[in-house]
């Protein structure tokens, strides 16, 4: 069992602790705190009733890491995967919503997953933006991991001809809803990420590399996202900020509905992949899980595929 205790006063000064609980055969509890520079161990006696708890703790690598999630609207979002993968692994959430009527669905959720902290944030205002991390802060000293689950563009961009369905206003509207409010969100999160090992992920799609059917607009829109991923990568690195890319398989969520044959391309994906199904939003959040914690440290800028293997392909077997 081990964990971080980031506010124990040691002589009048806050310092951060390392703890890690070891049972010996005796029952007796021997509680040891690292720091940097040395260890002092103390030995417990618990209560008998007590000792079933601790010894079945488990303590994940998120452990008492402060998670912010976006995106989350039911409990098929690919949002709700990675809240739960990451709440299994210790970490404390927040989360958000974009308009009134989802606030009442997002706070039941939210509790489900031992969290009450719900803000109104709709990333085409600044000012709602900057209000979620001023609201946080007043709960938090700080934020670990930010997930950047949006995207959006209209359902008459999302079918037919590429060209006819196009659009100045949807254009805009898809790259400041799905792209710009990642270096809008990462920008208001900096002064709280900096320095804590953070890291940030954002979802994207194959459609951001390949010319999907009905996809259109969006597509370009990840693409930019992409790019995003790469500079905010390179822009936060030395605060000791991380931020990555997760591109996902088909996953029949709410928003995805609004994709014109998004059926036919879900049963296409499972039958021509390596893994021969599709992927779940439970393997996206693991995935996810991983890029937030420190067993990533050394991973920036990069494009995770979670996909089964179908970003790899070049020819099926029908078409060799």
């Amino acid at each position: 069992m081990g964990g971080i205790i980031r506010d124990l006063m040691c002589k009048g000064r806050l310092k951060r602790f390392q703890t890690t609980f070891v049972f010996r055969q005796d029952d007796r509890l021997s509680l040891v705190f690292y720091t940097e520079t040395a260890s002092v161990c103390y030995n417990a006696q618990f209560h008998q009733t007590a000792i079933p708890y601790f010894k079945g703790q488990k303590m994940g690598f998120l452990q008492g890491k402060k998670i912010l999630i976006t995106g989350m609207i039911s409990e098929r979002s690919i949002a709700y995967g990675i809240a739960k993968a990451c709440r299994e692994q210790g970490a404390d959430l927040a989360f958000t919503y974009v308009v009134d009527k989802l606030e009442e669905r997002v706070r039941k959720m939210a509790a489900e997953l031992g969290s009450e902290l719900v803000f109104r944030c709709d990333v085409a205002s600044d000012d709602e933006i900057n209000q979620v991390f001023a609201d946080l802060g007043k709960h938090w000293d700080g934020l670990d991991g930010l997930v950047h689950s949006i995207g959006f563009a209209p359902k008459e961009a999302l079918s037919g001809d590429f060209l006819d369905s196009i659009s100045r206003e949807a254009f805009n509207t898809a790259h400041e809803i799905s792209a710009y409010s990642l270096p809008a969100l990462a920008k208001a999160a900096r002064p709280m990420m900096r320095g804590r090992n953070s890291a940030i992920v954002a979802l994207s799609y194959l459609g951001a590399v390949r010319a999907i059917p009905n996809y259109n607009v969006m597509g370009m829109a990840k693409a930019s996202l992409e790019a995003g991923i790469r500079f905010t990568a390179a822009c936060l690195g030395k605060e000791g900020i991380r931020c990555n890319g997760i591109s996902a398989g088909p996953i029949k969520t709410l928003a995805a509905s609004g994709i014109a044959d998004f059926s036919k391309l879900l049963g296409h994906v499972a039958s021509h992949n390596p893994l021969g199904r599709n992927v779940t939003i439970d393997e996206v959040g693991n995935t996810a899980a991983f890029l937030l914690s420190e067993l990533s440290s050394g991973i920036t800028g990069e494009i995770t595929y979670v996909d089964g293997g179908y970003s790899i392909n070049a020819l099926n077997d029908e078409e060799a």
